[in-house]
């Protein structure tokens, strides 16, 4: 599972890029795309037809992942430069229930309540775009459903260590990343992990762990309450 990420601004460790999760997770350092695993690349000839091997690892995915009535995490995101150099790390939160999520970092959260995405940056500004405004990123949505088979042409380039890999190209060249591969947890079922190369080649790493499939979260937990925030905070929309 990937986080992904609509849009998911996590404070200072790259210039705005894109990641996931992590649906999970539309995700970047700046710009998470989560998906975050959540921004994806440009389609060749030999990505004409989706590998069947990879489909069927992703379907199962995403079965499992919808018959979940909630799931929480920890993730971590690792900012890779162009030329191979660390640019930071960052650790946080995430919880999902359908269409929601709620993503931590520090004082920095993103809420999605399924109709808006509202983005506070840990200080005294509140971003909100409408969720199908978000289209060129990933969110920890799509990256927890079955968001491939319209999104993206793929394949299985590995099996090794308990894990599947499965590379993904955006079929619509005008996303804000070029490539996207996902690990899936064999026994599991579930995608772990993903890294996103964005279309200046940096690449976001974005994992999830300590995964809680089994906790129910309340509808409030996904809520945007303006009280809960600095008193002279701009609402930005």
């Amino acid at each position: 599972m990937v986080i992904g990420i609509k849009q998911i601004e996590l404070s200072n460790v790259h210039k705005p890029h894109t990641i996931i999760f992590a649906n999970f997770l539309n995700i970047s350092m700046k710009k998470i795309i989560v998906l975050s695993l959540l921004s994806f690349f440009i389609a060749t000839t030999s990505f004409s037809q989706n590998d069947p091997a990879a489909k069927k690892i992703l379907d199962a995915v995403s079965t499992k992942v919808k018959s979940f009535k909630g799931i929480t995490g920890s993730f971590t995101i690792k900012s890779i430069t162009s030329k191979g150099k660390a640019n930071g790390t960052k650790t946080g939160s995430i919880s999902l229930k359908g269409q929601k999520y709620l993503l931590k970092q520090g004082k920095v959260e993103i809420i999605c309540d399924a109709v808006k995405i509202y983005n506070f940056d840990g200080n005294k500004t509140i971003t909100v775009t409408a969720v199908e405004e978000s289209g060129q990123t990933l969110s920890p949505q799509n990256l927890l459903s079955n968001f491939y088979d319209k999104d993206f042409t793929y394949k299985l380039v590995g099996s090794k260590a308990g894990f599947d890999e499965i590379e993904l190209l955006p079929n619509d060249k005008r996303k804000n990343f070029t490539k996207v591969n996902v690990f899936v947890d064999k026994t599991k079922n579930m995608i772990t992990k993903a890294k996103v190369l964005d279309k200046s080649n940096n690449t976001i790493e974005f994992s999830i762990t300590n995964i809680n499939t089994t906790t129910t979260i309340s509808d409030a937990v996904f809520t945007f309450d303006k009280k809960h925030y600095p008193k002279d905070v701009e609402i930005l929309d």
